[in-house]
């Protein structure tokens, strides 16, 4: 049998028709498909790229933080008298108190209890103890200011939980302040 031209270049398509469906089905696809894959990886590795950036960024921030507070602990260690902050707090309010400037009416120390389960753990589990002192006095706002410094440089902890100050017609020109102190005592 034999082929026209026609047929000869109708079997020519036929066979890069077929040439070109074999290339596409067996290579092409599955090549295409293995660098979809790859693409989809690529962009998993970014994302735990990114995120592990994220977590470097914030654990170098958390250093930096940690290392903040050993300075500022070192400083408070550094700065606290050993079971001699309330006496120390009483020299620093006498002299302070000057009568001229500043009268101190009541003075109420209290010392905190410790909770159930401190107790329960033992006195290693607290090493602090906590008097709170309640003080109401008459002032001018100088003094006052400056006594609230001398506060600040006691060589321990010291936190002003509450201040009022008010204007009394009858202790005129002095304030009537009430104020309550955290004192922090290390027990030895």
């Amino acid at each position: 049998m034999v082929l026209r031209s026609r047929e000869k270049i109708l079997l020519v398509f036929v066979a890069i028709a077929v040439a070109i469906w074999a290339f596409d089905h067996f290579y092409y696809a599955p090549q295409n498909r293995k660098i979809s894959g790859l693409k989809e990886e690529v962009k998993a590795a970014d994302l735990r790229l990114a995120e592990s950036v994220l977590l470097t960024k914030g654990t170098e921030t958390v250093e930096a933080e940690v290392t903040r507070l050993e300075k500022e602990l070192d400083r408070l260690s550094k700065k606290t008298l050993k079971g001699e902050e309330f006496r120390a707090f009483l020299k620093h309010l006498a002299k302070e108190s000057d009568p001229l400037q500043m009268k101190i009416i009541s003075l109420i120390p209290q010392e905190e209890k410790p909770s159930l389960p401190e107790v329960k753990k033992g006195t290693s589990a607290s090493q602090y103890r906590k008097v709170t002192v309640h003080m109401v006095l008459h002032s001018t706002y100088t003094k006052l200011g400056s006594y609230l410094k001398g506060i600040e440089e006691l060589p321990f902890l010291v936190n002003v939980d509450n201040l009022q100050i008010e204007k009394n017609e009858e202790i005129l020109p002095f304030l009537k302040v009430t104020i309550g102190l955290s004192i922090h005592i290390i027990t030895l």
